[in-house]
């Protein structure tokens, strides 16, 4: 570990737990992981799970370090609940509404940022994690408006001016594909090579068919257990047509959010390549962004502000 280190920027999810040392400079001078998520914790035991994580990177610190926090650990179910800011808002008083969870460790000093969230009925939506992000993009992408895409379990559709949240919907698409995967029918129709040409031909089946038709996605997915009953088609060629699918139901379906110009696409490279690939169907230009790049910019502002 760096002697550098200022303070130290976290962010904790659902099923992981990442912490980085931030010099004065900005420059990263330690990072840890953890598979201990909010998911996995109770309440009492976020404390000692941080501590440990920092364990071997404090013992020769001196003076209390602030920690920024953001994510799951500030749900109703996690640390301690960080409340929503409501939508549209301005993140660049993120840090301002942080709150600050009890720590027995006298070296850390946590504060846990905020979610926002939509209170309009009929379009209530949540998020926590993604709106600090956004912070990050626009500190990435100064001057940036229009729609950005954030591509997972829970994908994010956000309207986005400068440092402000104009409106968000959320699409689930990765659990309807886990969960069709693993719980459903057709999971006996799937698997495979996670890359390969078949693959590739059915995500690109699928995706046609989702951005042609997303209000058919009901009545499409059955497709793929009759293609592997009736025509032939590979555990490969059904992975993809499912991914395809989902991801152009979910594009498509988005349709009256494209409001023209370039949309950033915040997440792994790879699913953000498929999402890509749809939106240039479309006609839509977009660009990658690393998910963790946008986090630590955000968090860095956050703090910063």
């Amino acid at each position: 570990m760096s002697a550098t280190t200022e303070w130290i920027a976290v962010d904790w999810g659902t099923s992981n737990l990442r912490a980085w040392g931030i010099a004065a400079d900005g420059s990263i001078s330690f990072s840890r992981s953890s598979h201990r998520g909010m998911g996995k914790l109770a309440p009492p035991e976020f404390p000692g799970v941080l501590t440990s994580l920092l364990a071997d990177a404090t013992d020769s610190w001196g003076a209390r370090l602030d920690v920024l926090v953001c994510g799951m650990a500030g749900a109703r179910q996690g640390w301690m609940e960080a409340p929503y800011l409501d939508a549209p808002t301005d993140l660049s008083c993120l840090g301002s509404a942080a709150v600050r969870p009890a720590m027995a460790d006298s070296r850390l000093a946590p504060r846990i940022l905020p979610g926002v969230c939509q209170r309009l009925a009929g379009a209530e939506d949540v998020m926590r994690g993604e709106e600090t992000q956004v912070l990050g993009l626009s500190a990435l992408l100064p001057g940036f408006s229009g729609v950005a895409i954030l591509p997972g379990t829970h994908s994010k559709w956000i309207e986005v001016a400068g440092s402000r949240i104009e409106r968000f919907s959320t699409v689930m698409t990765g659990e309807l594909f886990e969960v069709l995967s693993t719980h459903s029918v057709l999971r006996l129709s799937l698997g495979g090579d996670t890359a390969g040409p078949e693959r590739d031909a059915g995500f690109d089946a699928g995706l046609d068919a989702g951005l042609a038709h997303p209000e058919k996605l009901g009545g499409m997915l059955f497709k793929v257990r009759a293609g592997a009953l009736l025509s032939g088609r590979s555990p490969a060629w059904g992975s993809g047509f499912l991914s395809g699918l989902l991801i152009g139901a979910e594009i498509g379906g988005q349709r009256d959010w494209h409001t023209g110009g370039e949309v950033p696409l915040i997440g792994s490279a790879t699913l953000c390549g498929l999402y890509a690939r749809g939106l240039a169907l479309l006609g839509v230009a977009s660009r990658v962004i690393d998910a963790t790049d946008a986090t630590l910019a955000g968090l860095k502002a956050a703090r910063a502000a």
